[in-house]
């Protein structure tokens, strides 16, 4: 049993999911630092904190099934007296409250997506709202993730994040800015913009698409060098956006578009508001305006009665398109969505498969476009070292997901959280080899 003691209490914060929650943690930690709370920001596990709050994901079957392992797991800290509280927070806790509180009743307390104050008031921390744009960033140094909106107003079937998230709403592009400012100061040279939705921002408080405004404010905080856009839909996408990137050096050339299919029966059983021609059409502007631009994009593969016919579609899709980056997902049957009442009646080894599929045949696209860059140089921006190399980035890869450059650190050295220019001399499918010229 642990031994009681009058210390003021210990917290230490689990974040699961995607890089949204990663910012909500990160906002959990600067109000409970503000009140004097000593605050790690963990995704290991460790129990030398005695106050755990377990920030959930609750997007599709795997992550949901990561979330409750993972609150069992503190929870059966808790039973053996190893922590005092145990908390949750986030997408799942939004979700499935009613049913956590019943079948694990060890967790002290459930809040949703958008009750920090209520959590903090349970911790006896205050909101403190001039905080508000002054954030912990707890990302290595150099980079953060600035999101720009909550929630999401599109209806696409498959899709549970509204019923987590709500409705969107805007942040104004001064709060952005001056978060941006705060983060610079702090050495923060990259921004990843992400949010449920990008290319809706400003709808709700400017009455019209604002995302190319905001870009243009951002890159003009100084200190900042690179800003990324993530998650943008591509129905009624704000092309101006690709202006922007080709007038600001400061604008990454990438761009992540979750297309999610390509057959347009799919698309429509999906709700995703546009038809393959659509999308052809806007994948040839962005090229068109931005010659070197970097695509990401994520794929849904098994949705309720996709043939292999509409399968095929998508496969000759990808194969044509020729993304830079290519992601799949495997569908999810989510109550409460639209799709859920749907038969879910493709297999799941038929999903795999099919998954399986479209990176075999993205991994030779990706390959021969890193083959591309073999004798170029550009600036790559190094994050870390680790077993005797340096990694780092260009413009077109992201962290945790794309390509890294790898520097050989018995040969050569470079700084990290800096950029330095690379020559590249080698090549694999999901990595690119350099030295420093």
């Amino acid at each position: 049993m642990k031994t009681k003691t009058l210390q003021r209490d210990k917290v230490n914060v689990i974040t699961l999911g995607c890089s949204k929650n990663w910012v909500d943690s990160e906002n959990i930690v600067t109000q409970l630092r503000a009140n004097d709370y000593e605050v790690l920001h963990e995704q290991e596990t460790r129990t030398d904190a005695n106050v755990i709050i377990v920030n959930t994901c609750g997007f599709i079957d795997l992550a949901k099934e990561e979330s409750v392992n993972t609150i069992l797991e503190y929870a059966d800290l808790k039973s053996k007296g190893e922590i005092d509280k145990l908390y949750v927070t986030g997408c799942l806790s939004q979700r499935y409250k009613d049913d956590l509180e019943q079948e694990i009743p060890e967790v002290d307390a459930y809040f949703g997506t958008l009750e920090l104050p209520s959590l903090l008031a349970r911790l006896n921390a205050d909101y403190k709202h001039d905080l508000i744009g002054e954030r912990i960033a707890t990302t290595p140094p150099h980079y953060a993730y600035l999101k720009i909106s909550e929630g999401c107003n599109r209806t696409c079937s498959f899709c549970a994040i509204p019923l987590m998230r709500g409705k969107h709403v805007s942040r104004t592009i001064e709060s952005l800015v001056e978060e941006a400012r705060n983060l610079a100061k702090r050495g923060v040279k990259e921004l990843m913009l992400i949010a449920q939705e990008l290319t809706y921002y400003g709808l709700d408080i400017y009455k019209k698409r604002e995302l190319p405004r905001l870009l243009h404010a951002l890159a003009d905080v100084e200190g900042i060098e690179w800003i990324r856009l993530h998650y943008a839909y591509p129905s009624k996408f704000p092309v101006e956006i690709f202006d922007v990137m080709a007038e600001r050096k400061e604008v990454c050339n990438y761009l992540d578009i979750p297309l999610q299919h390509a057959n347009d029966a799919v698309l429509e059983r999906m709700r995703r508001q546009i038809t393959q021609q659509e999308t052809r059409e806007l994948i040839a502007i962005a090229r068109q305006k931005v010659p070197n631009l970097t695509l990401r994009t994520t794929l849904l593969v098994g949705f309720p009665g996709e043939t292999d016919e509409e399968f095929q579609d998508l496969v000759d899709f990808v194969e044509e398109m020729q993304f830079e980056r290519v992601g799949v997902f495997q569908y999810s049957h989510e109550e409460g969505t639209t799709a859920h009442d749907l038969e879910d009646d493709v297999s799941a080894d038929v999903k795999s498969e099919r998954a399986s599929r479209i990176m075999a045949v993205q991994q030779p696209i990706s390959l021969a476009k890193n083959q591309t860059l073999v004798g170029k140089k550009m600036p790559v921006l190094f994050d870390r070292k680790e077993g005797g190399y340096f990694y780092g980035r260009t413009e077109g890869d992201s962290p945790e997901v794309d390509n890294e450059v790898l520097v050989d650190a018995n040969k050569y050295y470079v700084r990290l959280g800096d950029f330095a220019e690379i020559e590249i001399i080698d090549a694999t499918e999901y990595d690119l080899f350099g030295r420093p010229c």
